[in-house]
């Protein structure tokens, strides 16, 4: 199947499609861009993106007043904004926020007229799409400013009850650094970076995209602004959002499928376009093939999202009902065209020992390369040591450490870390003596000691030590 892309940003109803607009919607159709978000920039442009999204089933309109019109802004022509977001085809209120470069309005106007079309998406509950240049902290402000008078705005959707915020907007173009992006996360905010990341000189747009996890990324274009290379300089249109996307999948060590597909899920759930995918049991992820096999865990991790959405990078891991060892193996098909098979969830895999066993078994019959990523606690699941009984199944293990501390460990997991701490690294010891390959993993968090962690790993156990990102 073909891969789909979502553009969440084009300006189709600018002057410059007015030649070709058609034509520029069937280029993007062909070029696999499946659906196009239309944004308003002023009262008669969100008039003019809705009537462009009902002639065209992929597109999709905002409607807002931006920061360069917001003098032309009054009580009436934002009356008339919030009674056009009642359309069925407008996802957002957008593209609205503030810009200090060029000051084609007043700054004290673009404050007022931003809050005041942030206060209509609260009362719609809809998403925002933000702009803003030379006035990130002012924009930041505002926002947090509305988010703290209307928490409950945007919280009805799956997110709010898991690892994730609320899915609040977008901000596009972003200008920031990755600590800002971030912050922006954790406000309920997706951060899109558009043709600029395929730059000679991308600015900090890079490092957005290469230490911004893809669930947080959305894809974009801006058409007709900001062509990626090599067709800087020109007009920008839909059909080159593939371009962005295999450039940030350069940037993440990724696929573009799984650049795309985590974007689409974005897209999915801050606009409500697209589809939900259906829970698996099998999901590629690089070159590898991973194995869902159960959604229960002994663990309560702060940072996993197995109780939320349980959404990693596109794929739906929220089974309602575990696969047999031979529904897994009909999926797996060929191990030889993986790097690995990787037993790896949003649940504990060692809970289902035999059935991992027996897949394990299969793929290294048939020459493929096994990991099994685990919370260590095989052992006290299962009653038993049971990495005697991986030898010659699983050639790599990757360990959950998390912390040092069996309190702060406990703390993470949610769990006794007194009674497990000491399990995991009686299994750690265990597989070291016995496994081919043992790394051990914490999370990226402030408050973790990654030197501690990596001296007690590499010293104490002997094992490899990883930071992975919390995302």
């Amino acid at each position: 199947m073909p891969q789909m892309f979502i553009d969440t940003h084009a300006h189709l109803t600018a002057r410059e499609f007015d030649a070709d607009r058609d034509d520029v919607i069937a280029r993007a159709r062909e070029a696999g861009v499946s659906l196009v978000i239309n944004p308003g920039t002023t009262l008669a442009d969100s008039r003019r993106a809705i009537e462009l999204a009902d002639k065209h089933a992929m597109v999709y309109a905002a409607v807002g007043i931006h920061p360069h019109e917001a003098r032309t802004a009054d009580k009436e022509s934002l009356r008339a904004i919030e009674e056009l977001s009642t359309h069925p085809k407008v996802v957002a209120i957008g593209e609205i926020g503030l810009d200090y470069h060029y000051d084609l309005s007043p700054r004290e106007v673009q404050r007022d007229i931003f809050a005041a079309q942030l206060g209509i998406a609260v009362r719609r509950n809809l998403p925002v799409i933000i702009h803003t240049r030379e006035s990130l902290t002012d924009t930041v402000s505002i926002v947090g400013t509305t988010i703290s008078g209307s928490p409950g705005w945007r919280v009805f959707d799956g997110g709010a009850n898991g690892r994730n915020s609320a899915a609040r907007g977008v901000f596009h173009c972003f200008p920031g650094d990755v600590a800002t992006a971030w912050q922006l996360v954790d406000m309920g905010f997706y951060i899109s970076v558009a043709g600029i990341v395929t730059f000679k000189n991308p600015g900090s747009a890079a490092e957005v995209a290469a230490g911004l996890s893809t669930e947080h990324q959305l894809l974009e274009t801006d058409s007709p602004y900001l062509a990626p290379a090599p067709h800087r300089g020109s007009r920008n249109e839909p059909a080159r959002l593939p371009l962005i996307a295999g450039r940030i999948a350069e940037l993440q060590g990724l696929t573009v499928e799984d650049i795309t597909r985590a974007a689409n899920y974005g897209a999915y759930r801050l606009f409500g376009i697209g589809n939900r995918p259906a829970p698996r049991f099998t999901y590629p992820l690089k070159n590898s093939l991973y194995i869902n096999l159960t959604i229960r865990c002994n663990a309560d991790c702060i940072f996993c999202d197995r109780k939320g959405e349980a959404v990693v990078k596109g794929h739906n891991l929220k089974i309602e009902r575990e696969p047999s060892a031979e529904e897994v193996i009909a999926e797996i098909q060929d191990p030889t065209r993986y790097a690995e098979i990787v037993f790896c969830g949003y649940g504990e895999p060692t809970i289902r020992l035999d059935a991992l066993k027996d897949v394990a078994r299969w793929v290294k019959a048939r020459g493929g390369h096994t990991r099994l990523n685990t919370d260590g606690h095989g052992n006290v699941i299962n009653k038993r040591n049971i990495v005697p009984e991986l030898v010659g199944l699983i050639d790599a293990v990757s360990i959950s450490l998390n912390s040092t501390d069996p309190r702060e460990y406990g703390r993470l997991m949610r769990l006794d870390g007194e009674r497990f701490f000491p399990a995991m690294v009686e299994f750690s010891r265990e597989a070291v003596k016995l496994l081919p390959r043992v790394v051990m993993t914490i999370v990226d968090l402030q408050h973790v000691d990654e030197m501690q962690a990596r001296t007690f790993v590499e010293k104490e156990i002997g094992a490899i030590f990883l930071k992975r990102p919390f995302f």
